[in-house]
Order: C-alpha cells, then sequence, then structure tokens
C-alpha cells in the first residue's frame, strides 16, 4: 500500500479543514486519486507542516500524524490506523492549553525528537515574539513544556532541524503571527523586518549559542534540510527573497574547521542564487507592478535521502529546479520542470489546455528517490496577494530519472474548489527527515 497524507485549508471558515488521502500506489485503478479523508472541526486553521509521531521509517510506527494549525493554534491528533485509508481524527489539544503550559501560539512545523514531539510555534499568547519551539509528550501527546532554557536573541521563528552527533540545532526565521496575519507588508519587508538570521542552539543545555545574519536583505529565512547522513555537519536553508532585486537564494550552513582539524564555529554562505525574471506590470498582482519582475519565491527545498539532489520549489515563477549538491558548497543545476507560475501558468502536461495556478511548493520525496511530490497552495494570506485570482489546488508527481525531471502526465490530482493543498506526509515516510 502507497498512500500520501496532504494537508488541505480551506478558503474561507464555512468550510473544514482535512486531510486527504491520495492513492500512489503505481497500478493501482485509484493511482493519483483521493481515496479517503479526516476533516478537522472547523476551517481556518491553517494546517501547516504535519509530522509523524515517530521518525522511525516503518508503517506500523508511522501510525499517529501530527497537524498543528497555525491560523487557530489547535493541534490535531490523526490515527492512520487501523485503516491507513480511512484516517480518524483521536485527539485535539486546544489553544488555551497549548498557551497555558508553553506560553506559545501559532504552531507550525512538527519533527520527531529523541525525547518528544518538537514543534515550532510562531510567536506569543498575544501575536508577536517571541517565537520558539515546544514539545508533546509522545505518548500522551500533551503539550509539555518549552524547549528553549536560555533563548538568547532570536524572536522570529519558523523552522528547526538538529545534529545530534555535533550536539547543536539549527533554527530559522520568518515572522510573528501579527506580522503574517493578513500577507506581505511591504514596509516590514523594505526595513528588514522578517527573518533574515540562522540560530546555533546547544542540543544538550537548550541554550542559544550563535546568530547567524544572511544580511539586512535576505528576507524570510524558511524551510531548513539537514544532510540525512548524521556524520555530515551541513544543510541547506532557503530564503524567499532579497529585497535589493526580489532575488531567491539557497544558502548552506555548516562546521567549520580549525587549522588542526577540531571542530570550529557554524557559518552560511550563499551557494544559490535564482534572479527574479522581468515581466509585463499589467501581468502581475499588485503587489509586484512597480518592481516590473516575477520573484521566483523559494518557499521550500527538500534533500533527497542520500543527499545527492537538492529540489528548490519557486513558487513565484512556476518552477522545480533539481541541484546536483554532491559538493554542497557548489551546488550545480541539472533540470526544471514547470507548473503554474504568477505569469506563466505552466500547464500540466496530462491537461496541457489547462492553466495553471499557485506553482510547486510543498514536496514530498519517495524513499528511492524517484518520485518527487509537489503540491500547489502556500498559505492563505500569500495565496491571495500573488495569485489574486484565486488558487485551485492541484497534485502532481515528478519523475526522477538519470537524465533529469519531468511531471508524470498520468498522475495529476485536482482537489475541491476552495481547498488548498500543502505539507505532503508519504505512509511509508519520505526523505524528508520528521
Amino acid at each position: 500500500m502507497a498512500l500520501a497524507y496532504v494537508a488541505l485549508a480551506t478558503d474561507n471558515d464555512d468550510r473544514r479543514d482535512g486531510i486527504a488521502v491520495v492513492d500512489i500506489a503505481v497500478g493501482s485503478p485509484t493511482l493519483g486519486q483521493v481515496v479517503g479523508r479526516v476533516d478537522l472541526p472547523g476551517g481556518g486553521n491553517e494546517v501547516r507542516h504535519f509530522g509523524w509521531s515517530s521518525g522511525r521509517s516503518t508503517s506500523a510506527e508511522h501510525r499517529y500524524l501530527i497537524a498543528p494549525g497555525t491560523h487557530s493554534s489547535r493541534i490535531h491528533i490523526v490515527d492512520t490506523m487501523p485503516d491507513p485509508r480511512a484516517p480518524r481524527l483521536v485527539k485535539v489539544i486546544e489553544r488555551d492549553e497549548v498557551v497555558e503550559r508553553t506560553g506559545y501560539t501559532a504552531p507550525h512545523t512538527v519533527h520527531c525528537g529523541p525525547d518528544g514531539i518538537y514543534v515550532s510555534a510562531l510567536g506569543s499568547a498575544e501575536g508577536d515574539g517571541p517565537g520558539g519551539i515546544f514539545v508533546l509528550d509522545p505518548e500522551t501527546f500533551e503539550a509539555r513544556e518549552r524547549w528553549e532554557s536560555s533563548r538568547g536573541p532570536q524572536q522570529l521563528a519558523y523552522d528547526f532541524h538538529w545534529h545530534p552527533r555535533h550536539g547543536a540545532m539549527i533554527t530559522s526565521e520568518w515572522g510573528t503571527p501579527r506580522m503574517l496575519a493578513h500577507g506581505v507588508n511591504t514596509d516590514l519587508l523594505v526595513d528588514g523586518k522578517y527573518g533574515r538570521a540562522l540560530h546555533v542552539w546547544n542540543l544538550a543545555t537548550r541554550e542559544h549559542e550563535r546568530t547567524i545574519d544572511l544580511g539586512r536583505d535576505q528576507q524570510m529565512v524558511l524551510g531548513l534540510c539537514p544532510a540525512h547522513n548524521p556524520a555530515r555537519a551541513y544543510g541547506f536553508a532557503g530564503v524567499v527573497l532579497s529585497v535589493d532585486d526580489l532575488s531567491a537564494s539557497v544558502f548552506l550552513w555548516y562546521l567549520g574547521r580549525e587549522a588542526d582539524g577540531s571542530p570550529g564555529a557554524w557559518s552560511a554562505r550563499k551557494v544559490i542564487t535564482i534572479p527574479a525574471r522581468p515581466a509585463d506590470p499589467a501581468s502581475l498582482p499588485p503587489l509586484l507592478r512597480d518592481r516590473g519582475v516575477v520573484p521566483p519565491l523559494v518557499t521550500g527545498i527538500n534533500l533527497s535521502p542520500d543527499d545527492r539532489w537538492l529540489y528548490v520549489s519557486c513558487w513565484g515563477t512556476g518552477e522545480l529546479r533539481q541541484y546536483d549538491v554532491s559538493d554542497p558548497f557548489n551546488p550545480v543545476l541539472t533540470s526544471l520542470v514547470r507548473l503554474g507560475g504568477i505569469v506563466r501558468r505552466a500547464a500540466h502536461p496530462g491537461s496541457p489546455d489547462s492553466p495553471r495556478s499557485g506553482g510547486p511548493q510543498m514536496t514530498a520525496i519517495g524513499h528511492d528517490g524517484r518520485s518527487v511530490y509537489v503540491t500547489n497552495a502556500l498559505y492563505a494570506p500569500w495565496d491571495a496577494q500573488f495569485y489574486p485570482d484565486g488558487i485551485r489546488g492541484w497534485m502532481a508527481k515528478v519523475d526522477v530519472h538519470a537524465k533529469g525531471m519531468r511531471v508524470d502526465p498520468d498522475f495529476l490530482v485536482e482537489f475541491d474548489e476552495g481547498m488548498r493543498p500543502h505539507q505532503v506526509r508519504l505512509h511509508h515516510g519520505d526523505g524528508l527527515a520528521v
């Protein structure tokens, strides 16, 4: 059995959010179809980066999905057993419990850790900073506590990952709930107020150790992809855009070495730059007309299980890019496919006469690295700004071959009107650490 679980957010509070179950089994008569769904208690949750309660890769241990609602601050526990096609909502952690136990709101990203389920949160009970990380009990799913013991200067939050062999956690920055609630604020953007740094934490003491400032022009440091091989002390961070020229970028963070070979300091450098593209202002949404370009908007990155290929989602230009990162300091662009885009509206090969809105955003990589599943919605306030005519939700499959990538013409999931697909998790796990 091969299934994908897809987070579905609604366009309004009158409909219920949920998680769809999509058949991805090759040869199945229902391949590429929604074969199940679980509804959440209401709409407007804005379910974001949900994850498994176990980081192991067997289906028996991949049982519970932990689905945070960034707008509602609820956390939904979904049981995928005994029938993975018929998941059940078994517990809801309400906002008040999250606030009482942790002081945080707007839970966003879930990763399974060594002693619990870790959840990042974007802000405080008042909707401002600081954001941070809290822990759920892996057995009862109750909110336990804040993770940080001494948080240092970090105020903004987004993603996090750790390097256990090197005793470090790396965190990134986006913005507070108040900053994000109404979409991109151009004043905050120009003033460099969104996230622009990576942070290094001591994994044992939970203390902040170092801020790595990527530059005032680098705004919104989102997804983190550490090397899967635990011996490798590096990872990649996607940056949505530069306020100078609306380009996007990927930075490499890494543990330096002293002259004698001993561990040095954690550092970061830009290794990929993707320029904005000129466009007719009349074809652009109001937010971009004065600039006359389409920004790539790198809103998602993912690393293949063997650490060989980095997949970069350009939600603005409608591209999924594949880079060879065998040498992580010198990525090489090897292939790209186009779907959607603010201006291009590239069609799916299975329906060449139908322009597509949105663009490659969230990705899930199969364990064999030969399939990449992509969805096209980002975040409700941003969706409305960059695609003001609306986003019709879809999910596509990209096949990876020795000579590059191609969009599978026989796999296209179109979701009900008003349902926006975001995070994807595979039933047997995927190439993104959870």
